[in-house]
C-alpha cells in the first residue's frame, strides 16, 4: 500500500512540475565555474526538510528527475554521491560538471497517512556553469592558441543581447584586468553563449594569466583562469643557454684552481728526475772503463 502512495506522490509531483511551468516557479540564478562546489537555495522550505523535493531537468521536453524526495536521497541516479541535503533544506552539489547545468526545482510536500499535498509555489533554481577550454592540449612559443569560454545554462540563455531582462554577458580580460589587448583577437556568439581568444603565443607569455568573467545584470558572477604553460621547453630555452654558459666558466675555473696545480708538479718531479739521471751518467762511464 505504501508503494502505491509513493507512486501516486511522484505522479503528483511530475504533474505538478509540468502544470506549474517556469511562470509558476519562483526563478533564481545561481552562477559557477566547472570543478567548484555549488549550493542551491531552496526558498520555500518549511520547518522540516523531511517535506522537501528536488527536481532536475535539463531538457525542454524530457521528464523531470527527482533527486532528494520528502527528505531522503535517491541512490539509483548517476550523481547521487556528490549529492547533499543541507540543514537549510539547500541542494549542495560537489565537484560540479557542464552536464550539471540546468533547471532545478524545489518543492515542498506535507500530509500525513500517506497523503501529500504540495505546500506554496515551487523554488526554482537555473543554474548556468562555465567553463574554459583550448584548443590545443600540448602549448609552445610560436604556437596560435584558441580559448574557448562557454555558458552551459537552461532554458539557453542569449549574451550579449541587451534587450533580454537576464542581461548576461561573456568578457576575457588579461591579468591586469584590461579588456582589450592589440594582441589578442576576440570573437563572441550568443548562440550558445561563448567568447573566444585567439592568440600567437611568445615566449613572455609562459605563466600568463586569462580569465573569462560571467556578468549577470552589470554584476561579475564567477569566472574561470587559465594560466598559459608550455608542456615543451620552449619557452625556457633563453634560460636554459644562459644556465649552461655559468656552469661552463665554473667548470674551468675548477680545472685551473685544482688541475693546474697538479700539472706543475708532474713536471716538476720528471726535471728532477732527468737531473738526477744526467748527473749519474759520468760515474757509470768511470767505472766501466776501470772494469776493462
Amino acid at each position: 500500500m505504501s508503494d502505491n502512495n509513493h507512486l501516486c506522490l511522484l505522479g503528483l509531483i511530475f504533474l505538478s512540475s509540468l502544470l506549474t511551468g517556469v511562470s509558476g516557479v519562483n526563478k533564481t540564478h545561481v552562477f559557477i565555474s566547472s570543478g567548484e562546489d555549488v549550493r542551491l537555495p531552496c526558498n520555500n522550505a518549511l520547518h522540516d526538510c523531511t517535506s522537501t523535493t528536488w527536481l532536475y531537468n535539463r531538457f525542454s521536453h524530457s521528464e523531470a528527475v527527482e533527486l532528494i524526495g520528502l527528505g531522503i536521497k535517491k541512490r539509483d541516479i548517476e550523481r547521487h554521491e556528490r549529492l547533499s541535503l543541507g540543514s537549510d533544506c539547500s541542494l549542495n552539489i560537489r565537484n560540479i560538471s557542464t552536464e550539471n547545468h540546468g533547471s532545478y526545482i524545489c518543492q515542498q510536500w506535507t500530509g500525513v497517512n500517506g497523503k501529500h499535498q504540495k505546500q506554496g509555489p515551487d523554488a526554482g533554481v537555473y543554474l548556468h556553469v562555465l567553463h574554459v577550454s583550448s584548443s590545443h592540449t600540448e602549448i609552445s612559443a610560436g604556437l596560435s592558441v584558441t580559448l574557448f569560454c562557454r555558458l552551459y545554462s537552461y532554458p539557453r540563455v542569449s549574451c550579449g543581447d541587451p534587450g533580454r531582462s537576464e542581461r548576461i554577458h561573456l568578457f576575457w580580460v588579461n591579468q591586469a584586468g584590461v579588456k582589450s589587448d592589440s594582441r589578442y583577437q576576440i570573437s563572441s556568439s550568443s548562440d550558445p553563449c561563448i567568447i573566444s581568444l585567439n592568440k600567437t603565443l611568445l615566449n613572455e607569455d609562459h605563466n600568463r594569466e586569462w580569465r573569462c568573467e560571467v556578468t549577470h545584470r552589470d554584476q561579475v558572477k564567477t569566472s574561470v583562469t587559465y594560466t598559459v604553460k608550455s608542456s615543451v621547453s620552449l619557452f625556457s630555452l633563453d634560460s636554459v643557454h644562459l644556465s649552461i654558459f655559468p656552469a661552463v666558466i665554473v667548470i674551468i675555473v675548477e680545472f685551473v684552481v685544482f688541475a693546474a696545480p697538479t700539472v706543475i708538479l708532474l713536471q716538476i718531479i720528471c726535471a728532477r728526475r732527468a737531473e738526477r739521471k744526467d748527473s749519474q751518467q759520468p760515474e757509470e762511464i768511470v767505472l766501466n772503463m776501470m772494469s776493462e
